[in-house]
C-alpha cells in the first residue's frame, strides 16, 4: 500500500504533463519537443531524399508518412569530408539530408520569422544545434535549413542536364526550403509574409544569391548578410566552365556519363571532391564558392540580377580581419599582383605596411590583403550596388574577438547574434539583427543609431572600444578592385 501511496503523486504528475507539441506539415505530422521557453522540431524534411536516380536533379516533393514522425534529435548533416572543424557533421553524414530545424515560442500567433542558412564554403557544415538558440526569447520564429554540398550539391554533370542547365542543386534544396517555410510556418506561430533570410560565409553567400534568383522573389522579405556575397570576389562560373568540372569528375571517378557517378558509393564520390581542381581558382576550398550561373537559378550574372530584383531591406558586413594565409607564407608582392592585377603597385602603396601608424587589428598583410579581396571589399560593393538601386542597406564592421584572441576572426559574431552577447553594455548584434526581421530597420529604443549605408558610405562599427559609426570603410583601396 505505501509503494502504491507513493506512485500516486508521480502518475499525477504525468497526467498533468502537457503533451508534447504536434503539427501537421507537408507529408505528415511531426512531434517535436518542450524546451525552456519554446518548442523545437528537428530533422523535418523539405524534399525527397536525393538518393540513386535523384542525384543532381532538383529537389524533388517530400515522400509522405504514416503516423506521427518523431521531430526531437538532431538530423544527419549533409554528406561532407572531414575537414577537422566538421568532423561531427562529417561522421553522421548521409544523402538523405533534406531536413529543416524550427524553434517558435508557441504554435499560436504570427511572428517574424528568421530563416538561417550555415556556413562551410558550401561543402561542410549543417543545421547542428542552431535552433539551440535564445534569439526566439525576442519573439521571432527560429528556421535552420539544410542544403545539399560539395558535388552533391554544386557540381554540374554535363548529362543532368534539363533544359540546357545544370548545377547548383545545393540552392534549388534552398529554394524548396523557403517554400517549405512559406507553405508551413504559420502553423508553427510564424508569419510567411515577413520572413527575414539571414547566414554566415557560404550561408551568407547563398542568401545573397537567394536575393539575386527570380525563383526566390516572394519568399523573403528581408536578408542578413554575414561575411559573405556572390562569388566572395571571384568572377563568376559559366554553366561550360561548370560541366567540365563535371566532365573532370567523370574521370576522376572512372565512369561515363551521370548514370555512372549516380551509382557510385559515397565514399568514392566524397574522395572525388577532395581530387577536384579548378584551375582559374587560387585555392581548392573556395572551388564551390565560386558562384555558377546555371542558367536556371541564375539565368544570368548575380549582378545583373541584383539589379533587376525588387528593393528589401539588407544589412551586409565582414569581420575585421577574416582569414588568410598563416604570416610570411605567401610573396606579398605576388599576392597583390594576382589581387590587384595592374593596380598592384598602387595598392601595395594604400597598404602602407609596417608604417608606424598602421592598424595592428588588421592582421599581418596576408591576412589584410585575403580580408579586403575576399569579404570587405566585395561587401562594399555589393552594398553601393543595391543602395544605387533604392535598397534600404545597412552595413557594419565586426572587430570583437573571441575569448583569448588577440584579433576578431571569420565567424566570431556568430555567438553575438546567436547568443545575444553583449558587443557594448546594453548592446548586442540580435537586437539589431531582430529589429530588421520585425520591421525592416535594425534600429530601435536603446541602440545607438544605425545610419542607412548611402552616397556617404556610412557604416557600423563593432570593436573593442564599443559601437560607433564608420565612413568610407577602406573605400581607396576597395577602388581598385570591383568583383561582388
Amino acid at each position: 500500500m505505501k509503494r502504491l501511496a507513493a506512485i500516486g503523486p508521480v502518475l499525477a504528475l504525468l497526467a498533468a504533463a502537457p503533451a508534447p507539441p504536434r503539427v501537421a506539415v507537408t507529408g505528415g505530422t511531426v512531434e517535436g519537443r518542450a524546451t525552456t521557453g519554446a518548442l523545437v522540431f528537428q530533422g523535418i524534411p523539405y524534399a525527397a531524399p536525393p538518393l540513386g536516380p535523384l542525384r543532381w536533379t532538383a529537389p524533388q516533393p517530400v515522400r509522405p508518412w504514416r503516423g506521427v514522425r518523431a521531430a526531437t534529435a538532431m538530423a544527419a548533416a549533409c554528406p561532407q569530408n572531414d575537414a577537422g572543424w566538421n568532423r561531427a557533421d562529417a561522421v553522421r553524414g548521409s544523402e538523405d539530408c533534406l531536413t529543416l530545424d524550427v524553434r517558435t515560442p508557441a504554435l499560436s500567433g504570427r511572428r517574424p520569422v528568421m530563416v538561417w542558412i550555415h556556413g562551410g564554403s558550401n561543402r561542410a557544415g549543417s543545421a547542428g544545434g542552431t535552433v539551440e538558440s535564445r534569439i526566439t526569447d525576442r519573439g521571432v520564429v527560429l528556421v535552420a535549413v539544410q542544403y545539399r554540398l560539395g558535388l552533391l550539391g554544386f557540381l554540374a554533370p554535363r548529362g543532368a542536364a534539363v533544359d540546357g542547365t545544370a548545377g547548383n542543386y545545393g540552392l534549388q534544396d534552398q529554394l524548396a526550403a523557403l517554400r517549405w517555410v512559406r507553405a508551413n510556418i504559420a502553423r508553427f506561430g510564424g508569419d510567411p509574409d515577413n520572413v527575414t533570410l539571414f547566414g554566415e560565409s557560404a550561408g551568407s553567400q547563398d542568401v545573397s544569391l537567394m536575393l539575386a534568383a527570380p525563383a526566390a522573389r516572394g519568399l523573403f522579405a528581408k536578408a542578413i548578410l554575414e561575411s559573405g556575397t556572390p562569388g566572395f570576389g571571384q568572377p563568376f562560373r559559366s554553366l561550360r566552365q561548370a560541366m567540365a568540372l563535371g566532365d573532370q569528375a567523370e574521370r576522376l571517378a572512372g565512369v561515363r556519363g551521370v548514370a555512372g557517378l549516380r551509382r557510385l558509393p559515397l565514399a568514392r564520390l566524397l574522395a572525388v571532391d577532395r581530387q577536384l581542381r579548378d584551375p582559374a581558382l587560387h585555392a581548392d576550398d573556395f572551388l564551390w564558392l565560386k558562384t555558377t550561373v546555371d542558367g536556371r537559378v541564375l539565368p544570368a550574372s548575380p549582378r545583373i540580377l541584383l539589379q533587376r530584383a525588387p528593393a528589401r531591406p539588407v544589412i551586409v558586413g565582414s569581420n575585421r580581419a577574416e582569414f588568410g594565409p598563416s604570416d610570411g607564407s605567401v610573396d606579398i608582392p605576388e599576392m597583390l599582383a594576382r589581387t590587384y592585377g595592374p593596380n598592384a603597385l598602387r595598392a601595395g602603396a594604400l597598404y602602407r605596411f609596417g608604417a608606424a601608424d598602421h592598424d595592428p587589428r588588421l592582421g599581418h598583410p596576408a591576412l589584410e590583403i585575403m580580408t579586403d579581396w575576399v569579404f570587405r571589399c566585395p561587401a562594399g560593393t555589393l552594398a553601393t550596388l543595391l543602395a544605387r538601386r533604392g535598397w534600404p542597406v545597412w552595413r557594419y564592421e565586426f572587430d570583437l574577438p573571441r575569448p583569448g584572441a588577440t584579433l576578431t576572426d571569420h565567424a566570431a559574431e556568430i555567438g553575438y547574434v546567436m547568443d545575444a552577447r553583449a558587443v557594448a553594455p546594453g548592446v548586442s548584434l540580435q537586437d539589431y539583427w531582430v529589429n530588421l526581421a520585425r520591421g525592416g530597420d535594425p534600429n530601435g529604443a536603446g541602440l545607438p543609431r544605425w545610419p542607412r549605408f548611402d552616397a556617404a558610405r556610412r557604416h557600423l562599427a563593432i570593436g573593442p572600444a564599443g559601437v560607433s559609426t564608420g565612413t568610407d570603410l577602406r573605400g581607396a583601396i576597395c577602388a581598385l578592385r570591383d568583383e561582388l
